[in-house]
């Protein structure tokens, strides 16, 4: 049963995620807490090392749950329902991709997908921004050192644009917020406590 509720879960995150990974991890939210398979706190945790190893989050968020939900085998089930309707579109749309790119009908949902992807987007980054600078915990209103980080990570990012006149690659972020967290939460924190 967890096979198949792993397959039919990720599913339909892979049907119904457009814009990519960000636009996903809604979905997988949604889809992960109602199943009680993570809670949010792991989630997070799970996004930002999904984010910072090589392949598609989605891959790799639905290779994580399905292998602490079910192992090996649960591991490749979910991977398959995710990947599964993107593939099967892929090959739906090498066969029809010259007729459908001069379609204006086709063009014109592609230009109105843009702007839900880009909310999609927006709203995810500000909802992990939230959930991690404001956490509701008995212990604090506002997580001090992730506020720290994501303010410094933001500050660095325009710097960066003002003196190269480039935005900073992600690479770049995710391993400056690696070291700042290595320090922020490895050093700092114990040394406070």
């Amino acid at each position: 049963m967890i096979y198949l509720n792993l397959f039919l879960a990720f599913l339909k995150v892979g049907c119904f995620a457009f814009g990519g990974a960000y636009g996903a991890i809604p979905l997988i939210r949604d889809v992960v807490l109602s199943y009680g398979w993570l809670n949010e706190e792991k989630l997070t945790y799970m996004i930002a090392v999904s984010e910072s190893t090589p392949g598609p989050i989605m891959v790799n968020l639905a290779t994580y749950v399905g292998s602490t939900q079910a192992g090996i085998l649960g591991a490749a089930v979910a991977t398959l329902g995710v990947v599964l309707p993107s593939f099967c579109i892929i090959l739906l749309i090498m066969v029809m991709l010259k007729r459908a790119l001069n379609n204006r009908y086709f063009q014109a949902v592609l230009e109105g997908l843009k702007p839900c992807v880009i909310g999609i987007i927006l709203a995810t980054g500000l909802q992990l921004i939230l959930n991690n600078c404001l956490p509701v915990t008995e212990k604090s209103f506002i997580d001090l050192q992730a506020m720290a980080i994501t303010i410094f990570l933001l500050m660095v990012a325009i710097m960066y644009k003002k003196k190269t006149g480039r935005r900073i690659t992600p690479i770049s972020l995710i391993m400056i917020s690696a070291v700042a967290g290595m320090i922020v939460y490895g050093i700092a924190v114990p040394f406070a406590a």
